[in-house]
Parts: structure tokens; sequence; C-alpha cells
């Protein structure tokens, strides 16, 4: 039996490049995003289903749910949809941008998984084992300066997997969360820093081989995949250059004491 997996955030990044990974894997895919004509796009090129929404729009969440009970069985759900504004301390920090943040990436996953979880429920009374998946970041497991906002906002999204795992013990539910370092997309760095595309440039300058979201997309199509049985609780994933949050090489990577 086809699997139907929904996506969130899949108009560009990450999301999109899921949506792709689970297509060709043999999934069947809702990709669901704010940007409709981006959605048409990647529906008319891999066969993806578009269903447009605002997931910080509670009408919106309910009557995706409502849609996606009327048009088949829910396997998955994978939660890519967040973002990330400004690189402010702590003491000048915008509190519009912080709780924009907070919306995008807590308030918005508690109400979608509170929306589809009966669904995947249903599916797994007949079909076993069904799975959520969330793409958090390593920002949610080390701060750093510039970063509060951002690290408080997918730490609460990590938390949220975190307490779901627990709270879903004895239910064939996997819960699995995928944490990315360095990923090189067009709009994120672009978008957190307001359009300032030298800027966003500066942030990728000299680092050999950052992570893209096929690389992401990658991994989750393998938890997504993998025996259902199997929970990949959390997987943290960075570019080779990237090696903590914090140390990061630019310039070529070179074996020490190698021949020149």
């Amino acid at each position: 039996m086809t699997r139907r997996a929904v996506v969130t955030g899949a108009s560009s990044g990450i999301g999109a490049a899921v949506a792709r990974a689970l297509r060709a894997s043999g999934w069947d895919v809702v990709a669901v995003a704010r940007r409709a004509d981006r959605l048409a796009e990647l529906e008319s090129e891999v066969g993806v289903v578009a269903y447009a929404a605002d997931l910080t729009d509670a009408a919106d969440v309910s009557a995706l749910a409502a849609w996606l009970e009327e048009s088949g069985p829910v396997h998955a759900l994978v939660q890519v949809a967040g973002g990330a504004r400004g690189t402010d301390r702590v003491e000048d920090g915008v509190a519009a941008d912080w709780q924009w943040m907070f919306e995008v990436n807590v308030l918005a996953t508690q109400r979608l998984v509170a929306a589809v979880l009966p669904l995947l429920r249903r599916t797994a009374v007949d079909d076993g084992y069904v799975s959520t998946v969330f793409v958090t970041s390593t920002a949610a497991q080390t701060a750093y300066p510039g970063g509060a906002g951002y690290n408080a906002a997918k730490a609460g999204e990590s938390m949220i997997a975190h307490a779901l795992r627990l709270e879903l013990n004895g239910e064939p539910i996997r819960v699995i969360e995928v944490a990315p370092g360095m990923v090189f997309t067009e709009e994120f760095t672009l978008n957190r820093l307001g359009g300032d595309t030298v800027g966003a440039e500066k942030v990728y300058e000299g680092v050999q081989d950052p992570l893209t979201a096929a690389d992401v997309a990658d991994v989750v199509a393998y938890a997504l995949n993998a025996p259902g049985h199997v929970n990949l609780d959390l997987i943290t994933m960075r570019p080779v250059a990237q090696s903590a949050q914090h140390l990061l090489a630019r310039g070529p990577l070179r074996p020490r004491g190698g021949t020149e």
C-alpha cells in the first residue's frame, strides 16, 4: 500500500527537498506551505498534492486536518516549516521578531500535531506503525551570540518532540527529530538577515561543502523508510567543516601532515 506523508514548509528549501525525496522513494506527499505558486510548481515537477495553508492560523490548520481526513490515511507528518529573524543580542532583541519565531516554530508545531495526531492514530489501527518527524536545528542544542531568539524557538520545538515521544509511549507512533547544522539554502539566511544578500553570502564564505537541503531530505527519507519498529530519536547532522556550533573551518579541508 502506498503511504502518504504530510510535509510542511514544502514551498522551498528543506521542505521541498523532503517532498522530492519521499516521492522518489514511493510515498504520496501532501505538500503544505503558504505560497501556492511555489507548491504548484512542485506539484507539476514531482506529483505532490499541493495544499496552501498558513500554519500560524488555527482556521487553516483545522481546514487542513478536515481535508486530510476526507482524502485518505496519513502515515507520516513531517514538520519542516519554521524560520529565523534577526541576529540581535538578547539586550537588543526585537520583540516582534522573537514573537514571530515562537509562532512559526513552536505554536504552529503544537497546533499541527494536535490536529493531525488523531488521523495518524486512525491509520495506525489498520496499517501499523506511523511516524512524526520534526526538522529542528543544532541551534536547539547550543546557544550562540546573536542567536538567542532562534535558539529559544528551536529549543521549544525540540522539547515538543521530546515530550511527545514520552506521551505516546505504548502507541505505534514514531517521533523522530532531525537537527541539522549549517545548511545552505536560497532563502533561510537571506530571510533571517532581512534580505541582506552580502551578509548572507558571508555566512557561508569559504566553507567547504555546507549541507544542502537534499542532504537533510535524504536523512528524513531514510528515517521514514526504516523498519517501522525502529525509531531514530535524534539525528544531529553537520557538514564536516562544522565540528560544533561554534567551530567552523573556512577554507579547503586538508589532512594534517600530508604532502603539499
